[in-house]
């Protein structure tokens, strides 16, 4: 890949708007379609893409494995510790409307902590996958 130098400029450029556009469907989700799951796919593409035209060697510099696994963990337990703190404010798990003083507003806050939650995670996670299956080399 290092003779396509149109391939990489032209990747370096997409690859800071993809994960914008992540964000985006990210923080937008309650309002419309999208949210975590799809944010974190769009998201992971991004990377996946700089796999694909950098290598995985510099991929795994940007982000290394490690720190995926410790990601995807950590979005577990924001998901999880959103419904931990709603049962410890007197509701049931995941009962949003414990998290504000009114219920619309702990909806939109309930929903936002959560979808960012799922979000982490299944970017890491096919991150992690990908990272995976580009590592085998055919002799294993």
């Amino acid at each position: 890949m290092k003779h396509h130098i149109i391939l990489r400029i032209v990747s370096k450029i997409l690859i800071p708007i993809i994960m914008l556009f992540a964000l985006y469907v990210q923080f937008h989700g309650d309002f419309g379609p999208g949210g975590g799951f799809q944010a974190g796919v769009i998201f992971a593409s991004a990377l996946i893409l700089h796999v694909l035209v950098f290598g995985l060697e510099n991929t795994q510099k940007v982000i290394k494995s490690t720190t995926l696994q410790i990601f995807a963990a950590l979005g577990v337990l924001i998901f999880a510790g959103v419904g931990v703190v709603t049962m410890l404010l007197g509701g049931e798990f995941l009962n949003y409307n414990y998290l504000a003083k009114s219920a619309v507003s702990g909806q939109h806050l309930g929903i936002l902590i959560i979808e960012l939650g799922v979000g982490i995670t299944v970017a890491s996670v096919i991150l992690l996958i990908f990272y995976h299956f580009a590592g085998l080399k055919a002799d294993d």
